[in-house]
């Protein structure tokens, strides 16, 4: 008689594989902009993101959510974030890896991928559990803004380029690295910034103002700087705001609360009142939106990133799940139906971590007119495409794990809430589609920039041939009519952004791979949920996704 408290026919935990180099389409991806040898030296924090112990840090750091200590117990105001220890040990790595803005201070140092390798790292690394990659985000974001005024990017770069994790309310003078924050939306305005109502006054001091307003979303409170929007008297201005003052005193600060969020719980998403708070200004009065603009850009590189990251990580429980699990007579993996759905999970994913790849390498070459354009529109473009596309790539990864994969256990439930996040921060789908539409009309050379982009793939595959044609069939027949190009910009931008991924496919994938994209994502019968190709190379498509170890 077996034992009925003995488990069997279950999929062992994904563990002891190099996230890194299991992944085929990053692997490739890093060769072909960087180097052989780039991905080799990526791979000790690919074979640390496949550990045991960081899935087990990425567990607690969800389970035990960060605390708001508002008061000490002498009644002193202290506004402190605790967070658990799972959170730190995965800051702590993050930091050391560089993933935060040591590639600001590599490429100036002549490192020529520098972006690309922190790309391709902040993807694998967050595949350990997503919510910190917030912090670390928005520091990589911060110093191309803080280079607006060559005095305080001096004072701040080398410490948040530093690869020393220094939590802690101290002055920059006493730390060993730092980390940057943002506080651009108000609950009047959303991503309407320019409708901000915090006012900023100046003090005695040149430079320096006090702001007096209420911020709705400020991530990361514990950070040691935040770039803010508030209205000077010569507009909207962007200002840096130290937590500690160079005295060492606190500077006010006033965390009123933290938001109680549908996913990223391991991350502290605060609102915050500012009463007098000291901040000094970057860039001029009245050039706030342009001034932050280069961090916005920066930001909306790592959503790209981060829903990449997630799609991988998604295919990754699935595709490893069929390979270990058996029903009706066979091992998942060879159910015909069950192939075309990994396969199909398996193309966007490669599709989306070729665009984010592509993307990162083109912030290594600033002085290329053509990888300048192609950033300014491939952002907008990837930003809303593949964010979009993550929750129900996601929803799908999670389903093949049938019951099992709504559980907690499983590590899809966090996956899963974490999901719509990238397609909201740093502008929802319809400001992207928009910030598309004015990129297009604005600077002609971007439009350029994308037929050059996808031309690469002329003639290699009709139906992307085809797709493209159709796509500037499209924006010609809206040009004459500003309300009908608006309210179709999700369908130009979507549209925009496939045809990238599907030239990207078309010349550097496998065959397989591309004729499987352009088949369903530029055919006729696609019905728009997964599972439906057409190509007879499933299987492979599965195993080359699969993180064998």
């Amino acid at each position: 008689m077996s034992d009925l408290r003995a488990a069997t026919n279950q999929t062992p935990p994904l563990i002891g594989h190099n996230v890194v180099t299991s992944d085929a389409a990053l692997t490739e991806a890093v060769t072909r902009y960087g180097s052989a040898d780039l991905v080799e030296e990526l791979a000790p924090l690919g074979a640390e993101a496949g550990t045991a112990e960081a899935r087990e840090h990425g567990r607690l750091a969800n389970r035990h959510h960060p605390e708001l200590t508002t008061y000490d117990r002498f009644g002193n105001r202290i506004d402190e974030v605790e967070f658990h220890p799972s959170w730190h040990w995965l800051m702590e790595r993050a930091v050391g890896h560089g993933l935060q803005a040591a590639p600001w201070e590599q490429q100036d140092g002549g490192d020529a991928h520098a972006h690309l390798r922190r790309a391709a790292g902040f993807f694998a690394w967050s595949q350990t559990e997503p919510g910190h990659g917030c912090p670390i985000s928005m520091t990589y974001a911060a110093v191309p803004a803080l280079r607006a005024d060559d005095a305080i990017a001096k004072e701040w770069t080398p410490l948040l380029a530093a690869r020393s994790y220094d939590p802690g309310v101290r002055p920059r003078t006493e730390k060993l690295g730092a980390l940057a924050g943002m506080g651009m939306t108000e609950k009047q305005g959303g991503s309407d910034v320019r409708a901000n109502q915090t006012r900023a006054l100046p003090t005695a001091e040149d430079g320096w103002y006090t702001l007096h307003g209420h911020k709705w979303f400020t991530s990361a409170p514990m950070n040691d700087v935040f770039l803010v929007l508030a209205q000077a008297e010569g507009g909207m201005t962007c200002f840096v705001v130290p937590r500690v003052l160079a005295d060492g005193t606190r500077n006010r600060i006033d965390v009123v609360r933290l938001k109680d969020k549908l996913g990223n719980r391991s991350n502290a998403s605060s609102e915050l009142e500012l009463d007098g708070t000291l901040a000094q200004r970057l860039g001029d009065e009245g050039r706030g939106v342009r001034t932050i603009i280069d961090m916005v850009a920066a930001t909306r590189l790592d959503c790209v990133l981060g829903s990449a990251s997630l799609m991988r990580h998604a295919l990754a429980e699935a595709s490893w799940h069929v390979a270990h699990r058996s029903a009706f007579g066979g091992p998942l993996v060879d159910k015909p139906l069950m192939q075309n759905v990994v396969a199909d999970l398996a193309v966007e994913s490669e599709a989306a971590t070729a665009l984010a790849m592509r993307l990162a390498s083109a912030v290594d070459r600033p002085g290329d007119p053509h990888e300048v354009a192609l950033r300014r529109i491939a952002l907008p473009l990837a930003k809303f495409w593949v964010c979009k596309r993550t929750p129900a790539m996601v929803a799908e990864a999670l389903e093949c794990l049938g019951g099992n994969g709504y559980v907690e256990d499983s590590g899809l439930p966090l996956l899963f809430r974490e999901s719509p996040l990238n397609s909201i921060w740093e502008g929802s789908g319809n400001v992207n589609a928009l910030d598309v539409l004015r990129a297009l009309g604005r600077e002609p050379e971007v439009l350029q920039a994308w037929i050059t982009e996808v031309g690469a793939a002329r003639g290699a595959d009709s139906r992307l041939d085809r797709a493209v044609d159709d796509t500037l069939a499209l924006l010609g027949e809206g040009m004459g009519d500003s309300g009908a190009l608006e309210s179709g910009a999700r369908l130009l931008a979507g549209r925009m952004a496939a045809c990238l991924q599907g030239s990207l496919l078309v010349r550097f994938a496998p065959a397989e791979v591309a004729d499987a994209f352009c088949s369903s994502r530029f055919g006729t019968s696609y019905g728009g949920t997964f599972g439906m190709l057409t190509s007879g190379s499933l299987r492979e498509i599965v195993d080359r996704a699969t993180p064998w170890g």
